[in-house]
């Protein structure tokens, strides 16, 4: 699992460790990290070229211990200085000592350029200076960002402005959110991790599940399994209009492990679920949980309010997605005794929450966070980077709220834009709630397993939103048994 840790938690950590070694250690410990990644990056180290992008701060004494580390194995190391009177003075000295130079523009031939200007403190986007810079930066050189893209707040990843756009992101002895979540996560290309030490509280803000979490929290039927222990998923989509949301809401909790699934919806849909998945069962009975809301259509905010008070009397988990998600009632949902999850896209959040959608794209944690805080559920907010809040995960929660860390999927494809990609993952992430997971880690779980399938599914070229439906159990089988294993 990666965690990711705030700049205040990272920072406390730091200065213990600090406090324990020998003064310049731990720069050094992160400098030979740093000097090592862009080694194996450059494969023939003797006779690149490499420049230095030098800010103020510890970052930039990083990048010039790390040039310097470059230049005594021969390669041609250049520091263009952001603020020659406030450089790190041992580092710039540990270049020129091995033969670095400094100048004042970026050369226009370099192999490799290394981001050194901001720190993980820095906010609000590159300054003037600083972004003239970077535009100095030639064409088809990779660039290496040391600790964070500069320009990224490491807290949201949110970007106020001008920002560094990395290859790779050497960081230091934690995850950062702003290296998880868009649009900085996007900046950061390849994050490598380099363990300095630190020792880190339990006060984690953001988790990105790996293989080996969610294989551990995937449901696994026994022999004395039968298809109600296994979890009914019950599912109120598809309208005139939309019959073909119902289908691949289906299609989801069916392929996601459901040991039964009820469909409730009009005539038509009915029998297109019917001739395509004659396993389903066709009305109302006893479930698990509820998947409601995809291609329902307009006018139908009482059907919606109905099933959750009905969901809340039978004990069933609810996931309201798409056209379900107008007209909810916070106080309702958080009255609800059983597991809620919410699954909007950034248009529907910004209307549940009354902003624009730009604000919730620009803003991925902090609107997930406010959508759990406010309607007291847990919340899927779907996009670039998915995130999973849990309930209570408000604007100002932190350790001991009981939201836990905010969740953010490491899978998927641009691919998986496409139309009723998200029906299906409502239906996974509906069968997981009816197998007994909690409502974040029933989000979180479908979310990979989804992206897992739309990777399978596209192969790197366009796929369907059932094509990616019927790639969820390879994706559950890749999880499950990774490469070199087996079922036993």
């Amino acid at each position: 699992m990666r965690t990711a840790y705030s700049v205040e938690t990272v920072r406390a950590a730091e200065h213990e460790l600090m406090a324990r070694l020998p003064e310049g250690a731990l720069m050094q410990r992160a400098a030979a990290g740093l000097a090592a990644v862009c080694a194996g990056l450059l494969g023939r180290v003797y006779g690149a070229r490499v420049a230095l992008l030098v800010g103020t701060g510890d970052n930039g004494g990083d990048a010039l211990y790390a040039g310097a580390r470059l230049a005594r194995r021969g390669a041609g190391v250049t520091a263009v200085l952001l603020d020659p009177e406030r450089v790190h003075a041992g580092g710039l000295a540990a270049l020129r000592a091995v033969g670095g130079r400094q100048a004042e523009r970026v050369p226009e031939r370099v192999d490799l350029v290394v981001d050194g200007l901001l720190g993980i403190g820095g906010r609000g986007g590159l300054r003037p200076a600083a972004a003239a810079l970077v535009a100095q930066v030639p064409r088809g050189a990779r660039v290496v960002a040391v600790d964070l893209p500069s320009g990224v707040d490491a807290d949201t990843g949110e970007v106020a402005g001008a920002a560094v756009r990395a290859d790779v992101t050497v960081t230091f002895g934690a995850y950062k959110p702003g290296l998880l979540i868009d649009p900085g996560a996007e900046r950061a290309g390849v994050v490598r991790l380099v363990e300095i030490g630190l020792t880190l509280p339990d006060t984690a803000v953001a988790q990105a599940l790996q293989h080996a979490d969610v294989g551990a929290l995937l449901p696994v039927p026994t022999a004395e399994s039968d298809k109600y222990r296994r979890g009914v998923v019950g599912v109120v989509a598809g309208s005139e209009q939309y019959p073909g949301a119902a289908v691949l809401s289906v299609a989801g909790a069916l392929r996601g492990g459901a040991g039964a699934v009820r469909y409730v919806g009009p005539a038509r849909a009915a029998e297109m679920v019917l001739a395509r998945y004659p396993e389903t069962l066709v009305g109302r009975g006893r479930v698990q949980s509820w998947v409601v809301g995809p291609g329902l259509g307009s006018g139908r905010e009482g059907e919606v309010a109905e099933l959750l008070a009905g969901a809340a009397a039978d004990g069933a988990a609810v996931l309201v997605d798409a056209d379900g998600l107008r007209g909810l009632d916070p106080a309702a949902l958080r009255a609800h005794p059983w597991p809620v999850l919410l699954t909007p896209h950034a248009g529907e959040a910004a209307a549940l929450l009354g902003v624009g959608r730009a604000e919730v794209e620009g803003a991925r944690l902090a609107s997930v966070r406010e959508l759990a805080g406010r309607y007291g559920v847990a919340v899927l907010l779907k996009g670039s980077t998915t995130l999973v809040a849990g309930a209570g995960a408000g604007a100002g929660a932190g350790a001991g709220s009981g939201a836990g860390p905010v969740r953010v999927n490491a899978t998927g494809t641009p691919w998986l834009a496409t139309a009723g990609s998200g029906d299906v993952l409502s239906g996974v992430a509906g069968a997981l709630l009816a197998a007994g997971l909690g409502a974040v880690d029933a989000g979180a779980v479908a979310a990979y397993l989804h992206g897992l399938a739309g990777r399978r599914a596209a192969s790197g070229g366009p796929v369907l939103a059932h094509g990616v439906a019927e790639a969820v159990p390879g994706a559950w089988r890749d999880v499950s048994f990774p490469a070199g294993s087996g079922p036993s």
